[in-house]
């Protein structure tokens, strides 16, 4: 399994709990759409998952940014994932940022929003904010393969699926 997460805005740690940090644990890969905030958080999250791939958001200091990229693309079981916090043109600039990476799905954050749009060539995915929703409700996201691509649920720290969405993949 592959959790997404996003925007922790946390100073010392990872803020997880619940069915989130469940999730972090037993998945083999974790995605940080940054917003971090500050270098401890992502050191803490590391002692909790197999592996994270993280970017920089546009919030996060200076020893992140030393760290980890502003973009990058996570292949995950013959599917190209590209990653980045947000785009200054919207929904447009993140489905020209997967094509222009051949990406299947682009994965961002920085609304706080979770959200999922295939109404695009590229789907876009924001797993929201499980630390720090503003407003909104609290999420992250968990991706499996399936032999047509991916499946993916938003769910929440406590364990509520509350939308489900698959991603066709064109690798085998």
């Amino acid at each position: 399994m592959l959790v997404v997460i996003s925007d922790t805005h946390a100073t010392d740690d990872h803020r997880l709990r619940g069915r989130t940090l469940d999730a972090v644990r037993e998945a083999d890969a974790v995605i940080h759409a940054g917003d971090f905030y500050r270098e401890p958080v992502l050191d803490d999250l590391q002692r909790e998952a197999a592996t994270v791939y993280g970017v920089t958001g546009n919030n996060d200091d200076a020893a992140l940014r030393d760290r980890l990229p502003r973009e990058r693309v996570v292949g995950y079981e013959g599917a190209a994932i590209a990653v980045r916090h947000r785009s200054r043109s919207g929904a447009t600039g993140l489905v020209m940022f997967g094509h222009e990476r051949d990406a299947d799905l682009v994965v961002f954050g920085h609304s706080h929003r979770p959200e999922f749009d295939d109404s695009g060539a590229v789907p876009l995915l924001n797993p929201g904010s499980y630390a720090q929703p503003r407003g909104n409700r609290p999420a992250h996201a968990e991706v499996t393969r399936t032999d047509d691509g991916l499946s993916g649920e938003l769910v929440t720290p406590d364990g509520e699926v509350f939308e489900r969405f698959s991603v066709p993949v064109r690798r085998p």
